[in-house]
């Protein structure tokens, strides 16, 4: 009793002292003896995942009902937090079941974050010790046929549903295991669903649309956690069914539902230090595959050199994401990976490949209030001096009068110059086709006009200013 009312105290105080489990011992002798006995049944692929889940409680239930002095409602609690760590993720299993929560934070044994509605919240989750955690972070790692030890004390992993596991062990971290894993939904969000949620206007998603048949290579770019992957899924689902698409990413989290879509997922290095294969060796290899789109899940290194050849050589459509904080901030971070690739390229010719390849950058940010949404949506354009020039299609504006309400992503009143449109024979959007771009005072005073216009602007978004 006092050690319940102790562990009611800290939760109340939202204290991060690790307090021992009292039935500790007895969770870990009963699990040993649940994967002793059962062995190849855990992993009997004949047996659906509620079936497994009933043998393996009624196996737990009936060894502790030779224990003593447990009361009635400890042994259920205590079955199902060893079923969780036989079959799924130990403590943090019910966090990875629960909707509301989209990341889960692991300080240490005790100390456990979640990210519900785009806040961070304290947990009264807690592991058993610095060892339970340590198994259950190999027991992820180890799914993926990946590894995490002292010679190799960081990771990046993915659970069976996609969501994205990072795990970092001392020495590398002076406050014992770490593990953040970021969680995808369940359902297969696309454009339609960020409309829903405001991420996105209307008028921008058709215009997204047309921009995806008419094959534009187009660059996601935006901070951690801004949903940058959310959004290129949500765009993939616009490919056509009929195309042959291939992924490549660090750790598989993109979910494609076309019929001929290939994934590719890079290899880290062994215990020897040998056999990795980066995401530019699989670059390469999938222009042998014959691919109409390429998908990169995340350029942040020399591959950027390959995505940009392999755009420039006839594989129009591609799509990819990178960290940056503005369009602008994108395409100089794509010079900067091009460099990376350790080829001394003039800095101008680098600039002229990546205005041929790249056709339009989308900017994606996460708010104070947790929201989520597209800020801009920029066109590369051609090259002048030793600048490339970019021009906002769409704009994130503000309203001024009502701080409170935010912003909204309007039509800037600029035509797109790509050729791309009337090369693939996709029209534009038929309120982009309308608009008069000799008379704005017309086309706003249009009722049926979704955006928001303005006369068209001289561009000043340029590199190097």
């Amino acid at each position: 009793m006092e050690l319940r009312e102790r562990l009611q105290g800290l939760q109340a105080t939202g204290a991060s002292e690790i307090v021992p489990d009292s039935f500790g011992e007895l969770k870990d002798r009963i699990h040993m003896a649940v994967i002793s006995t059962l062995g190849p049944r855990l992993y009997n692929e004949s047996l659906s995942p509620a079936a497994l889940q009933e043998v393996v409680l009624a196996d737990i239930r009936t060894r502790l009902t030779q224990e003593r002095g447990i009361a009635t409602t400890d042994r259920e609690r205590i079955a199902q937090e060893i079923a969780n760590d036989t079959l799924g993720h130990g403590p943090i299993e019910p966090l990875l079941q629960d909707d509301t929560v989209s990341e889960v934070m692991v300080n240490g044994p005790g100390d456990v974050w979640v990210e519900r509605s785009g806040k961070i919240q304290k947990t009264s989750v807690r592991f058993t010790d610095e060892h339970h955690l340590r198994r259950i972070i190999n027991k992820i790692v180890a799914q993926v046929g990946r590894r995490v030890d002292e010679s190799s004390p960081m990771v990046d992993a993915r659970l069976p549903d996609g969501s994205r596991v990072n795990a970092v062990l001392p020495p590398l971290s002076l406050t014992g295991p770490l593990l953040t894993i970021r969680k995808f939904s369940k359902t297969r969000w696309d454009l339609a669903d960020l409309v829903k949620i405001n991420s996105l206007p209307f008028a921008a998603k058709e215009y997204l649309e047309a921009a995806i048949h008419a094959e534009l290579n187009i660059l996601i770019s935006g901070g951690t956690g801004s949903g940058k992957t959310t959004l290129l899924n949500a765009m993939s689902s616009a490919i056509p069914d009929t195309e042959r698409i291939i992924t490549i990413e660090d750790a598989a989290e993109l979910r494609l539902n076309q019929a001929h879509v290939l994934r590719l997922e890079s290899r880290p290095k062994n215990i020897e230090g040998s056999g990795e294969i980066p995401i530019r060796d699989l670059v390469r290899n999938s222009l042998r595959m014959r691919p109409d789109r390429i998908i990169i899940g995340e350029v942040r290194g020399s591959e950027a050199l390959d995505m940009l050849q392999a755009m420039n050589t006839g594989h129009d459509g591609s799509l990819s994401t990178c960290h940056a904080n503005s369009p602008r901030d994108a395409v100089s971070r794509v010079e900067s990976m091009v460099l990376m690739a350790g080829i001394d390229f003039p800095m101008r010719a680098v600039r002229q490949q990546i205005s041929r390849a790249l056709d339009l950058v989308i900017q994606i940010e996460r708010f104070s209030d947790g929201t989520r949404k597209v800020t801009s949506i920029t066109e590369v354009q051609r090259m002048e001096g030793e600048t490339v020039t970019l021009q906002d299609i769409f704009e994130y504006r503000f309203d001024k009068a009502h701080v409170e309400l935010g912003g909204t992503l309007v039509y800037s009143g600029l035509r797109p110059v790509s050729g791309k449109f009337e090369r693939n024979g996709v029209p534009l959007p038929s309120w982009m086709e309308e608009h008069n771009f000799s008379d704005d005072r017309a086309a706003q005073e249009r009722p049926s006009s979704p955006f928001a216009a303005r006369p068209p602007r001289a561009d000043s978004r340029r590199l190097g200013r």
